[in-house]
Order: C-alpha cells, then sequence, then structure tokens
C-alpha cells in the first residue's frame, strides 16, 4: 500500500510525490543510477540550496584557495627566479665548463679542448691580479680580458663598454666601496704576492714562472679609467642589497675588473671556458643540465687532460732547457773571452819582464842593484801582476757561482712539477651555487607545506559536506522517492563541492603565480640582482594544483554523500535519531566528577559524545597549530644557527689562511702580535667527498698535526649529531640531549661534518671517495659525523692524509720529511668580542694573510633574510588557515545543534548562557587541538631537516618556548575571533520554528 502526501509541499518544495512505504530502492525501479532525468524544479531546488550554504561554499572556496595558493606561490616565485637567471646566463654566455691549469695554458690547450665530443665553443681568458686603492685602502681585484667568443660577458648596465687599452669597466659594488663616478681613472699595480685562484668563481689569477722560460704570463696597463658599469654574470650579488651581511656573502673582498683585449700582453692564458653544446635548451638549474655538463668535464679529464699536462710540462721544460742552454752558452763564451783577455795581458807582462832582464843581464847588474828606473818598471810589473792574478781568480770564482746557478736552474727545470688542470662546471662559481642552494631550499618548503594545507581541506571538507548532506537528509530521502537516481542526487553536492573548489582554485592561482611570487621575488631582489625578473604562468603545475585539490575535495564530498545515500528513502524522511546517552571517561573519575558543575558535564558528556565532531575539531586546530609552530620552528632555527656554528661548536676565536709561501711568516707575525692564548697549526685546502652512488660535494679539507691531533677538541667541539624528531626534543627537555659524545680524530678514518653528510647520505663506516687539491680521489673510510651546522668540512689526521695522497708535501721541507705546509691557523684570542674583530680586521690587512675571520664577527653577521620572509608568508597563510577551520567547524557545531540551542532557550537560557554553553566546548576542543598541535609541529619541524637539504648548512631544529606561546597564543584568539562571528548566529535561532516536528 502507498500513502499520498495530499497535496501539501513536501520537503525543498516538491509537492504532490508520491511516496512508496516499502522497503524497495526506488533508485533502481525508476531508471537505476541515474534514475528520472532532472526537471527545472531539481534544478531550481539545487540552486536554491546553493545560495542558501553559502557559508560552507565560502569555506570550501577559501581552503582551495589557500592550498593552491601554498602550492603554486612558493614554486612560482622560485621558478621565476630560475628562469630569469637562466635566461640572463644563456644571453651573457656564462661558461658551462671551465679549465685552469697551476702553470697556465697555451694554444695547444685550447686546440685540443675544441675537440672534445660535445664542445660546442671555446674561448681562452687572461687575468691578472692587481691591487687597487678603494676607500683609503689597499684591496685585491682582478682585471680579466673580455672575449672574443661571447663567453662569460658583462652585462653593460651605465656608461659604455671599454674598447682601447686603458679603458675598464667596473661593477656597481665597486663604485659604491670606492666612491668613484664613470669617468674617473685608477691605477693599479701587480699584486706578485699571491698566485692563488680566484676565489670567488675558481678562474686562476695567473700563471707559474718556470726558470728561464720564454713564456709570459698576462699584464693589463696600470693606469686606466673606468668607461661603465657593468653586471658580472658569475656573480648576481645585489651590492645595494641586505645580502653583503648574509652567511652566502662571499668571504672574499676582491673585486672584477673588465678590461679589453688592447693592451695586454702575454701568451699564457689563466683558463679556457667552454659552452657545452645542448646546454643552453637546457635549465641551468635542473639535473638534466647538471649531468650533461658533468659528462663533458668528465670526458676532458678521461681524453684531454693528462695528455695535456705532460704535454705541457714537456714544453715548459723544453722552453725553460732551451734557454738555460742558451744563457749558459752565452755565459760560457763570455767566460772565455775574459780567460782570453786575462791570458793576453799575462802574455804581454811576461814579454816585458823577459825585456826586463835582458837589460839587467846585459848591464850586469842584480835586479836589487838595478837602477832607479829600472826599479820604477819592476815595481809597475809586479803590481800589474798581482792585479791579473786578482781578475784571474776572480773569474774563477765567477766561473764557479754561474755553474753552480746553472746547476741549480737545471735542478729546477728537473724537478718540475706536472701541471695540474682544475676541470669546473658552473657548480663551482661562488654565485651560481649561492643563488641555486638559496631558491632551492625556499623552494623545498614550497613542496612540503601543501601536503599539510591539503590534509586540513579533505578534513574540513569532509566535515563541512557531512553536514550538508546531513541537514538534507529528508530531502534525499524525498528525491530518492520520486525515481531521482543516486547520481543526480550526488551530483547535486559534488557539483556544489566542485564549484567551490574550481573558483577557490582559480583565486588561488592567481594569488599563487602572482600575489606570493611579487611578495618573494621583492626579497629575491634585495638578495640577488636578475635582469628580466618576470611572472610566469605553469600550466602543468597551475592545472595540477587545482586538480589535487578538486580531487580531494569532491572526495571526501562523495563519501559523505555515498554514506547517506546507502540507507532506505523511508530511514532517509525520518528525523536523525539521537546519539543515545553514555557515559564518559571522566565520569569514572569520581573526585573531579563530583566537583564539577551541572553545566560543566554537559560540556564534558557533549564533547566526548560525538567523536567525529571531536576528532574533526581537534585535528583540524591541531594540524592548524602544528602548521604555525612548524613555520616558528624554521625561523627559529635560521635564527640560532649562527649563535650555535660560531659560538658552540667553533671554540676558537679567529681562523687565518695564507698562502704556502707566507705561511711562516703569517704565523710569526701572530705569534709576535701576543693577542692569543692557544694556537694550532692545520692545512686547508679545498676538497671533494663522493658517496658509493657516484654523487660528489666541494668541501673544504682539514689537515690536522699528529702532534695536535689531542688539541683539536679544545678548537672545536668534536661531538656526536644530536637526536632530531620527538624523542630528541624529549631528550632535550630532560637535559639527556646536550650530554652530547666527544669524537676523536685518528688514522682509521675521516670525521665528516653533519651538512656534508646529510647531503650525500653517507654515515659513519661508509666508504667514500675523499680527493684532495690537485690529488688522484682516494678511497677512504667514514670514521664519524660530527655536528656542524655551517661549512662541509672534513677533517683528516697528518698521517692518513700521507697515506692517501703519498705525494703531498708543499712548501720548502726537505724531501726526506716530506713536512706538510701548515697554511692555516686556528687560534683562541685575547680580550673581548669587539677587541677580537678589531684584530682580525688589522691582521687581514696583512700582506701575508689571505683571509682572516673572526668568529665573533661572523656570529653578529649571520643573516638568511630569504628564509625569515619565506616563513613569515607561511606562518600568515597558516593562521589564515587556522581562521577558516575554526569559523566551519564553529558553524557545522552550531548547524548540527539548532534543536538544542532552541531547547536552552525555550528553557529560559540567556543569549550569553548559550553563547558560553557553545563557546565553552569551542574552546574546550581548541585548547585540546593547541595542545597536540604544539609537540606535531614540533616533529614537522624535524622533518623538514630532511627537506631544507641544502650544502653547507644542516638545520638543527630549534623552537623557542615564545614561538609555543606565539602559537597557542594565535589559535586561541582565532577562536574568540570565531566566537564575535558565531554569537550572533546563535542570537538569531528562533524557538518556535526550530522546534516544528519533521513532516
Amino acid at each position: 500500500m502507498e500513502r499520498t502526501a495530499g497535496g501539501k509541499a513536501g520537503i525543498g518544495g516538491v509537492a504532490g510525490a508520491a511516496v512508496p512505504m516499502s522497503g524497495r530502492d526506488p533508485g533502481k525501479g525508476h531508471g537505476g543510477r541515474w534514475g528520472r532525468p532532472a526537471g527545472s524544479a531539481f534544478l531550481v531546488a539545487t540552486l536554491r540550496s546553493w545560495l542558501q550554504s553559502w557559508k560552507p561554499f565560502l569555506s570550501i572556496l577559501v581552503i582551495s584557495m589557500l592550498g593552491v595558493a601554498v602550492l603554486t606561490g612558493i614554486y612560482a616565485g622560485c621558478r621565476d627566479t630560475f628562469l630569469a637567471a637562466d635566461r640572463f646566463f644563456d644571453a651573457q654566455g656564462l661558461h658551462d665548463v671551465q679549465v685552469l691549469s697551476t702553470m697556465g695554458l697555451d694554444d695547444d690547450d685550447v686546440e685540443a679542448l675544441k675537440q672534445v665530443p660535445g664542445v660546442r665553443a671555446v674561448q681562452a681568458d687572461r687575468s691578472q691580479s692587481v691591487l687597487v686603492e678603494v676607500d683609503g685602502k689597499q684591496r685585491s681585484a682582478v682585471i680579466r680580458e673580455i672575449g672574443t667568443q661571447g663567453i662569460d660577458r658583462p652585462s653593460l648596465q651605465s656608461g659604455s663598454m671599454p674598447a682601447k687599452a686603458g679603458e675598464v669597466a667596473v661593477t656597481e659594488r665597486f663604485l659604491k666601496d670606492s666612491g668613484l663616478r664613470i669617468g674617473d681613472e685608477i691605477d693599479v699595480t701587480a699584486d706578485d704576492g699571491t698566485d692563488d685562484a680566484e676565489t670567488r668563481d675558481g678562474t686562476a689569477d695567473g700563471t707559474e714562472s718556470v726558470g728561464g722560460g720564454t713564456e709570459a704570463a698576462p699584464s693589463f696597463p696600470t693606469h686606466l679609467r673606468i668607461t661603465g658599469v657593468v653586471l658580472d654574470p658569475s656573480d648576481l650579488t645585489n651590492p645595494n642589497g641586505y645580502s653583503r651581511s648574509s652567511f652566502r656573502s662571499s668571504a672574499s673582498d676582491d673585486y672584477v675588473l673588465f678590461a679589453p683585449s688592447d693592451g695586454v700582453i702575454g701568451d699564457v692564458y689563466t683558463s679556457v671556458s667552454l659552452l657545452v653544446d645542448g646546454a643552453e635548451a637546457l635549465e641551468s638549474f635542473s639535473q638534466d643540465y647538471n649531468d650533461l655538463t658533468s659528462s663533458v668535464a668528465k670526458r676532458i679529464e678521461s681524453q684531454v687532460q693528462s695528455t695535456r699536462e705532460q704535454a705541457r710540462l714537456d714544453s715548459l721544460k723544453a722552453d725553460a732547457q732551451e734557454a738555460l742552454d742558451d744563457a749558459r752558452k752565452d755565459t760560457d763564451t763570455q767566460f772565455d773571452q775574459a780567460a782570453q783577455a786575462l791570458a793576453d795581458q799575462q802574455a804581454q807582462l811576461d814579454d816585458q819582464r823577459a825585456q826586463l832582464d835582458a837589460q839587467l843581464t846585459q848591464l850586469g847588474l842584480a835586479e836589487a842593484n838595478a837602477p832607479p828606473q829600472l826599479q820604477a818598471a819592476i815595481q809597475q810589473l809586479e803590481t800589474a801582476q798581482t792585479k791579473l792574478d786578482d781578475a784571474s781568480e776572480d773569474l774563477a770564482a765567477k766561473r764557479k757561482d754561474a755553474a753552480g746557478e746553472f746547476a741549480k736552474q737545471q735542478q729546477e727545470i728537473d724537478d718540475l712539477a706536472t701541471p695540474r688542470w682544475y676541470v669546473q662546471t658552473r657548480s663551482a662559481i661562488g654565485g651560481f651555487s649561492s643563488l641555486k642552494s638559496d631558491i632551492s631550499s625556499i623552494e623545498s618548503l614550497g613542496k612540503a607545506f601543501p601536503v599539510l594545507f591539503l590534509i586540513v581541506a579533505v578534513m574540513m571538507s569532509l566535515t563541512t559536506m557531512s553536514r550538508l548532506v546531513e541537514e538534507d537528509r529528508g530531502l534525499v530521502g524525498t528525491y530518492l522517492g520520486l525515481g531521482y537516481g543516486r547520481v543526480t542526487i550526488a551530483l547535486r553536492y559534488v557539483l556544489f563541492a566542485l564549484l567551490g573548489c574550481l573558483i577557490g582554485g582559480g583565486l588561488g592561482l592567481l594569488v599563487g603565480f602572482l600575489g606570493i611570487p611579487a611578495f618573494l621575488l621583492v626579497v629575491i631582489k634585495g638578495l640577488y640582482v636578475i635582469p628580466d625578473l618576470r611572472f610566469e604562468y605553469d600550466w602543468l603545475v597551475g592545472s595540477l594544483g587545482v586538480l589535487l585539490f578538486v580531487g580531494g575535495v569532491v572526495g571526501a564530498t562523495l563519501v559523505a554523500v555515498v554514506r547517506e545515500l546507502r540507507q532506505m528513502p523511508a530511514s532517509l524522511m525520518r528525523p536523525k535519531s539521537p546519539k543515545p546517552g553514555a557515559r564518559i571517561l571522566l565520569e569514572h573519575v569520581r573526585p573531579l566528577w563530583k566537583r564539577m558543575t551541572f553545566l560543566n558535564k554537559v560540556t564534558a558528556r557533549n564533547i566526548f559524545r560525538f567523536k567525529s565532531r571531536l576528532i574533526m575539531t581537534v585535528g583540524g586546530v591541531a594540524g592548524c597549530t602544528a602548521l604555525i609552530v612548524c613555520g616558528l620552528a624554521i625561523n627559529d632555527t635560521v635564527a640560532v644557527l649562527g649563535e650555535q656554528q660560531f659560538g658552540q661548536i667553533n671554540q676558537y676565536d679567529m681562523m687565518a689562511v695564507s698562502n704556502d709561501g707566507d705561511a711562516k711568516t703569517m704565523r710569526e707575525r701572530i705569534v709576535s702580535d701576543g693577542q692569543t692564548t692557544a694556537i694550532m697549526d692545520v692545512r686547508v685546502e679545498n676538497g671533494e667527498l663522493t658517496n658509493a652512488s657516484g654523487h660528489g660535494e666541494s668541501i673544504q679539507l682539514v689537515v690536522v698535526p699528529e702532534r695536535q691531533l689531542g688539541e683539536l677538541d679544545e678548537m672545536l667541539r668534536v661531538e656526536a649529531p644530536r637526536s632530531e624528531g620527538l624523542i630528541g626534543w624529549a631528550a632535550s627537555l630532560f637535559g639527556s640531549g646536550r650530554q652530547d659524545k666527544t669524537i676523536a680524530l685518528d688514522d682509521s678514518g675521516i670525521i665528516v661534518a653533519q651538512s656534508a653528510a646529510k647531503t650525500l647520505g653517507i654515515d659513519s663506516g661508509d666508504r667514500v671517495s675523499l680527493k684532495a687539491d690537485g690529488f688522484v680521489p682516494a678511497t677512504t673510510q667514514v670514521h664519524a659525523v660530527m655536528r656542524n651546522l655551517l661549512g662541509s668540512q672534513v677533517y683528516i689526521s697528518e698521517d692518513l692524509y700521507r697515506q692517501l695522497f703519498p705525494d703531498s708535501s708543499s712548501g720548502d721541507a726537505d724531501a726526506d720529511t716530506s713536512a706538510i705546509t701548515w697554511n692555516a691557523v686556528y687560534a683562541k684570542l685575547k680580550g673581548d668580542s669587539t677587541h677580537q674583530r678589531h684584530y682580525v680586521a688589522q691582521l687581514e690587512e696583512d700582506g701575508t694573510v689571505m683571509t682572516a675571520v673572526s668568529c665573533a664577527q661572523q656570529m653578529e653577521d649571520f643573516k638568511f633574510d630569504l628564509m625569515g620572509a619565506v616563513v613569515a608568508l607561511i606562518v600568515t597563510l597558516a593562521g589564515a588557515l587556522a581562521l577558516v577551520v575554526l569559523f566551519t567547524l564553529a558553524h557545522t557545531n552550531v548547524s548540527e545543534r539548532i534543536r538544542e540551542m532552541a531547547t536552552l532557550k525555550v528553557l529560559g537560557f540567556y543569549d550569553r548562557e548559550v553563547h558560553r554553553y557553545i563557546d565553552r566546548e569551542m574552546m574546550v576542543m581548541t585548547l585540546m587541538g593547541t595542545v597536540i598541535g604544539l609537540p606535531l609541529g614540533r616533529w614537522l619541524a624535524s622533518l623538514l631537516t630532511g627537506v631544507l637539504n641544502m650544502p653547507s648548512m644542516y638545520f638543527e631544529v630549534t623552537v623557542s618556548p615564545w614561538s609555543y606561546v606565539a602559537a597557542a597564543v594565535a589559535t586561541l584568539a582565532f577562536a574568540v575571533l570565531v566566537q564575535l562571528f558565531v554569537n550572533p548566529v546563535l542570537d538569531r535561532i528562533d524557538p518556535v520554528s526550530s522546534l516544528k516536528s519533521v513532516e
């Protein structure tokens, strides 16, 4: 039998509908899953329902907008930077590979490099190290020849490019520091005190002189006129920004000057720059580009390097030998001529003596009785003979000295070491690697945080749509009874969520590809000068970003809809049975339960009885709180990196480095100054560490003398890395995390800094390949990984260094001792930090000191402004998400309890009492979510250590107690703000209409 709702308007405005009372599925009886077609009444009712449900729609829209904005925004800003830099590098022809040599390069080397497969263009470069006066002080600079093959061309910013001898282009940094302008003249002097490579981009600045060779190192004019300001493509650092105080800033004060070929003399090249075929079509910061250029570099090393090194050695020896032989021949000729002249003089004296003796014999007189006239002649002959004998002895001594000098020069030629080639890719350019590391670290955050936003978006969508479908239970049952299919009814809600998600996603794309990049680029421009930096849309990432959130939100909607559509129409049209009362766990705690007021007991029951609402509210609040804590944790971690590295790990106050030839003089200067309390000798050189999979990183190799191995822990805290995650956090709270394990350096292996070990994925006991400066790589074992936050150091004992690199003697040491030149010192200084900084600044002015750094100055100057700006952005977006989540949960909580609120009003509750009734529950659940979110945020922050995998930097997560307070206060403040919006909704509840029975 069937009952007809006789003419009365049904739920949702459907009149005169025949409602089957049996349990039969009407959807199957009226056309399957789709059922009857959706008519105008259905569509009108759907649109009307959408308009009335604007609050859930707005929640889905805002959550989707924030999620898509975070997903695309940080990525877009980083991608725009990379693309602009790549365009500039291609336009200026920044080299893909560069070859340097300790003894320079010649035309034969250039021709050999042209024959290497994969090389598109080759340019021979000449440069010279000079000293130039800047702000009253002599500063080092490098004059580079502007190439003729279009490689490494400086970009003209103002003025004109130099075209003739005596003209030069400078960087904006040089003009800023020197106070000069275009048109001014400068004088430079050759810097012959050093013979090292340019610290900023790895380019050699001079060649080694070989005794008597005919080759000449590059020499530029010394009186120069500034014609223009250029941008060096190898260094995009903004001289007017705030990056010069950043940890990424170069420790060198070198300036780069650019001069034309006119006026440059010298036939030895300091470097050869190459462009790789096909590299221009790839993005400079991509793995494909790195693989392509690395393959060409390895091809050069395997096919050309050893052959040309030997050929260069043979050529240098041949030239030097020829020059030496010519000099010896000329010298011997001169000596022979001088000896012949002395012999002729001796013959003349002998003739004169014979004539004098003949006269004496003729007169019958002895020499003693000779007349005065003959006595005078005899005296003159004896004086002349004495002078001639002295001249002969002097000539013999000079001949002997000359022979010794020639033997010495011959020995130098015989002992001439094989030239060392250094084949480097763009990663060796300091400016390039700094830009890549800085932007890549920010891009890593853009990949991690959207996942958290997506999880929260799915949770909120499930809550919102579950409540929306539950409110329409009767209407859904009516539609099923009228024959509408489940798919048709589900589309009513799916399209609602889809529309909100698409609109929110579209707005998120605008914010993500315009708003957030605009903010990031302002910060990036303060760090780097990158021409043609513009916004670009990535269709693939933008579309996938929207689809990702569409999939998550629509999926949550389908879960909510299907859960209701599984029921029979008759069940749906009846009011949902209230959740049965049950004891909660708190009631069993009798001492506490007895002391609670009635309303507090009601609040406790309402919170724990509705577990789904509890889980969604606590989970949503915990997620948002965790995001805020995570953002603040990154900020705190970066803020204390300098203090932890330079104030805790580095126990020394100063590190000074010199060239090998000046090492002894530098140490004597430091000792004589009397400003130190302890000194430790070390050798510092560049190297490379490669793991088992072949991935390598540039490192700073520190060799420690055997006699001072026990003193290393006095200059550094050589301890094991600290625990990460919740276990490490809990251990640090109880102090156990500070009981660090000390590591001793010995001959069993090397100690690797934590930052380098994390990047390469190596640990204690692993076998690695270690390459020292100029030596063939050797395999060794990692003895331990030490806690280190900034820098990629590898520490090795003197004996192990000798074992791995047998030909490692340096300096003027005796060949039997094979002494290593200790070119650097760690020192502890007297006085306070101000006095120490002042002394180190003075020491750095010494010509024997290549660089001197003060830990106190480094700690004061350390900044990472780009990371701070991104953290501020993330915390702002996380706060906005928290506000939306709390608003959604509060609205859902009120909408599903309208009848309960109406009942309270009928029972005589005042509006403020109703407010407290609801607000108390929301505040308690917010507090619960906050308490859970604080450690969850700390745990998420520890996961970012793996995400922010940057060379030379390890993020040891540190969270200030004030950050926890700030996150908790922010979340609770958002909850109070939401209450201000929800309370008026409670005031508008009409008890009469709300308590009507469902018809």
